[in-house]
C-alpha cells in the first residue's frame, strides 16, 4: 500500500522566537552573498548542495516551526526516510559494485552511466563550493540549480513566480514533475536504462507518477497557504498525466536511433520482460485483444498506452477506438519488420499527444473517475493484465482513482475501507514479480468489480 505521511500539528512557539528566527533568517540572506560570489551575473546557475538548505532557520529544524508557513523540516525528512537521499550510497554496495563490474565500469561511484541518475550529476564547473556528489539525489536535483534564486528565497519576500523566474523548477505541477522525474525513472535522450543495464544486474524500471510521489514522505503540507501559492492536482489528473508522460517517453526513445542501436537484436528494454522472463515449466500464455499475437513472441511493453486507452473509453471514445487500433497495428508491425514497428509507433505516438490534449484541457469529473476505475477493472476480469508491467500498472491506477474518489468524498467510510483492503491484495499478488501468477490476478479484480456494486 502507498504511504500516506501524516503532517505533524504544528509547535507553538514564542512570538519572540519567530521574530529572533526571522532576523537571524534575514542576516543569513545577506551571508548568501556566498551563492551569488560563486557566479557572475550573466553565467549558468550553479548547484550549491543540500548543505545550503540545510539549516536550523531553513528546512532543516528538528521539528515544525510555530506557525511558519512550511514545516522547516524538510532536510531531516529527505535525509532520513527518502530513498533519494540513499541514491548515492546504493553505488558503494556489493550490488553496486558488481553492476559495475559487469558493465567494466570500474568504481560504480565515479562512473559517470551510474551518476547520472543516483547522483545531482552536473559538470564541474557548475558546481558551488559545498557542492558533492555523495549528497546522491538532493534539493536541486528536483528543485533546480539554486545560486539564482536561493538568495530571495531566504529572504521570504519573493514570491513563487519570482523564484521560478530565476530558475526554481515548478515540481508541483504534474506535467513538469513528469518530465522531471522520468529523466531517470525511464530515460531520455542522454540516459537510460537499457536491457545491458538489466542484464547486468540493474532493477527493473517501471514509474507512475501519482504513486511514485506518494511513496517518498512528504516533506511539505497541502495547507490553505500551499493552494494559494502552488498547484494542487488531484489524484486522478496526476495519474493521467503521468500516464500519457510515460507512454510518450517510451516512444520518444523506441523511435531513437541512439537507443535502438544497430544490432541484429532489437534493444529488449522496451519489451515486456516477463514474456521472456518467466517460469518455462508453468505454460501461461494466453491471447490479449489488443495485441494479436501469437504465443512465442516478445511483446513491446504497451501498459501506460493500455491504461491511456481505459482512460480514453471515459473522456474521448473516438481516441480510443483509434488507440486499440493502434496498438493492434503497432503489435503486428513488430513481426513484420523493424522500420515498420518505428513507423507504427510513430504513429501510435500522435494518437497519445491528442489524448495528452484532451488530458490537460479536462477537468475529471466524480462520474469519469468512476468509468476509468470500473473500465480498469473490466480489463482485468477479462485477463487485460497478463503481463506483469500492465497489471502493476492497472494496479496503481485502481488505486490512484479511488483515492480521487475518496478525495471528492464520492466513496463513504465503509466502501473505502473495502476497497483498500482489496487493493491490499492486489499489491500482494504483484509483490514478488518471478511469481506473479495472472490468473490469479484476474481473480482478484473480479473481487474488485464486485466490492465495486
Amino acid at each position: 500500500m502507498r504511504r500516506r505521511i501524516a503532517t505533524p500539528s504544528p509547535v507553538a512557539l514564542p512570538p519572540l522566537w519567530r521574530v529572533l528566527a526571522l532576523a537571524f533568517g534575514l542576516l543569513l540572506a545577506g551571508a548568501f552573498g556566498v551563492a551569488r560570489a560563486e557566479e557572475s551575473p550573466d553565467g549558468p546557475p550553479k548547484y550549491l548542495g543540500v548543505v545550503t538548505c540545510a539549516g536550523s532557520t531553513c528546512h532543516g529544524a528538528g521539528h515544525p516551526v510555530g506557525d511558519a508557513r512550511i514545516n522547516q523540516t524538510e532536510f531531516l525528512t529527505w535525509h532520513r526516510e527518502d530513498a533519494h537521499a540513499k541514491a548515492y550510497r546504493v553505488l558503494l554496495e556489493d550490488k553496486g559494485k558488481r553492476i559495475a563490474q559487469n558493465l567494466g565500469l570500474g568504481d560504480a561511484a565515479s562512473a559517470p552511466e551510474c551518476l547520472a541518475c543516483h547522483a545531482t550529476f552536473v559538470s564541474a564547473d557548475v558546481r558551488g563550493k559545498r557542492f558533492q556528489l555523495s549528497d546522491g539525489v538532493g534539493c536541486e536535483s528536483c528543485h533546480g540549480p539554486a545560486s539564482k534564486w536561493l538568495g530571495q528565497h531566504v529572504t521570504g519576500e519573493a514570491s513563487r513566480e519570482d523564484n521560478i523566474k530565476a530558475g526554481m523548477y515548478r515540481t508541483e505541477e504534474p506535467v513538469s514533475r513528469a518530465a522531471l522525474c522520468l529523466s531517470c525513472h525511464l530515460g531520455n535522450q542522454d540516459k537510460f536504462a537499457n536491457h545491458r543495464l538489466m542484464g547486468a544486474g540493474h532493477p527493473r524500471l517501471s514509474f507512475e507518477l501519482d504513486t511514485y510521489t506518494l511513496l517518498q514522505p512528504a516533506h511539505y503540507r497541502v495547507d490553505a497557504d500551499y493552494r494559494a501559492r502552488k498547484q494542487v492536482a488531484p489524484h486522478v489528473q496526476v495519474w493521467a498525466v503521468g500516464q500519457a508522460a510515460a507512454a510518450l517517453r517510451t516512444f520518444e526513445l523506441f523511435t531513437s536511433e541512439k537507443w535502438q542501436g544497430k544490432s541484429v537484436l532489437p534493444e529488449f528494454a522496451f519489451f515486456d520482460c516477463h514474456a521472456c522472463h518467466h517460469v518455462v515449466s508453468e505454460p501461461r500464455w494466453a491471447p490479449r485483444a489488443t495485441t494479436g499475437l501469437p504465443p512465442g513472441v516478445p511483446r513491446v511493453n504497451d501498459a501506460h498506452v493500455l491504461m491511456l486507452l481505459y482512460l480514453a473509453k471515459a473522456i474521448a471514445p473516438d481516441l480510443a477506438t483509434q488507440l486499440h487500433d493502434g496498438l493492434l497495428a503497432l503489435h503486428k508491425a513488430s513481426l513484420d519488420s523493424r522500420e515498420a514497428t518505428l513507423g507504427a509507433a510513430r504513429g501510435l505516438s500522435e494518437l497519445v499527444k491528442k489524448v495528452q490534449g484532451k488530458i490537460l484541457a479536462h477537468t475529471f469529473s466524480v462520474d469519469e473517475t468512476r468509468a476509468m476505475l470500473d473500465s480498469i477493472v473490466a480489463g482485468g476480469v477479462a485477463g487485460d493484465y497478463r503481463d506483469y508491467a500492465a497489471a502493476e500498472q492497472a494496479a496503481m491506477a485502481v488505486h490512484a482513482l479511488t483515492d480521487s474518489l475518496a478525495e471528492a468524498k464520492a466513496l463513504d467510510d465503509a466502501r473505502s475501507k473495502t476497497l483498500a483492503q482489496q487493493i491490499k491484495v492486489l499489491y500482494e499478488v504483484l509483490q514478488d514479480q518471478n511469481a506473479y501468477q495472472p490468473a490469479r490476478f484476474s481473480g482478484e479484480m473480479q473481487n474488485l468489480a464486485s466490492a465495486l456494486k
